[in-house]
């Protein structure tokens, strides 16, 4: 039951996780790689081109870290865990999932500039700053 319930609490978790990143998407940026055919020919646009591709990675979710740890004493296996998913300014969210003995609690906390408006453990800002480069 506990173990059902965990695992309900990271499906919630992700599930959040995935309505946040999916606001953030720019319209019209789901090119693939392999399809150049809509790429500009002279070099002015390719460099548009590319300097909107910059500014779209630096919103992408690159700096990841993830802290494992006892949340309580009297549990052991490092169960309960804090990761950071932030872009290249700082933004994003820090996932915490927390194990007791007999329950889960899971926790998303918004991240802007590589701090939160919401308090922050230890953990989850260990999470940060282990993200950060």
């Amino acid at each position: 039951m506990d173990t059902a319930l965990a695992v309900l609490a990271l499906l919630l978790s992700l599930a959040a996780l995935g309505v946040a990143l999916a606001g953030r998407r720019t319209p019209g940026r789901g090119r693939s790689r392999a399809d150049a055919s809509g790429l500009p020919e002279d070099p002015r646009a390719l460099r548009q081109e590319v300097a909107a591709l910059k500014a779209e990675n630096a919103q992408a979710m690159r700096h990841v870290a993830v802290v494992r740890y006892d949340a309580f004493t009297d549990t052991g296996g490092q169960l309960s865990w804090s990761m950071a998913l932030l872009d290249d300014s700082g933004s994003g969210v820090v996932l915490t999932s927390i194990q007791g003995r007999n329950d889960s609690r899971s926790y998303a906390k918004n991240v802007m500039g590589w701090a939160s408006e919401t308090q922050l453990s230890p953990e989850e800002e260990d999470a940060i700053s282990h993200a950060r480069p």
